[in-house]
């Protein structure tokens, strides 16, 4: 069983909005996007978390997804974890879908 991220349209949930990081030091000032994506992990309400992007056009349609496989990385202790500057999202296709192809 995969974790089901739904990304909502309700109240304009899809729409990602800007976030600015000062400049700090020699780095210049940074903006990034934000998009409000629901988790579903087995209990009775999702739980809501952030998807950022460095441009708002790779924002995710209204819709369920996923995790690709290449989301996942092995960190430096033998870990698997999950990439979160490397996370993407493929459309959600339940057993019954896998099952009719």
């Amino acid at each position: 069983m995969s974790v089901i991220i739904e990304i909502l349209g309700t109240n304009g949930a899809n729409v990602p909005t800007p976030r600015t990081f000062p400049a700090k030091g020699d780095k210049p000032a940074r903006t990034v996007f934000e998009q409000k994506a629901y988790a579903h992990m087995g209990g009775v309400f999702p739980v809501e978390f952030k998807i950022t992007f460095d441009d708002h056009k790779d924002a995710y349609e209204i819709g369920k997804y996923e995790l690709a496989p290449s989301s996942y990385k092995v960190n430096q202790y033998g870990q698997l974890e999950l990439d979160r500057f490397g996370m993407k999202l493929k459309p959600y296709t339940d057993f019954a879908d896998k099952k009719a192809s």
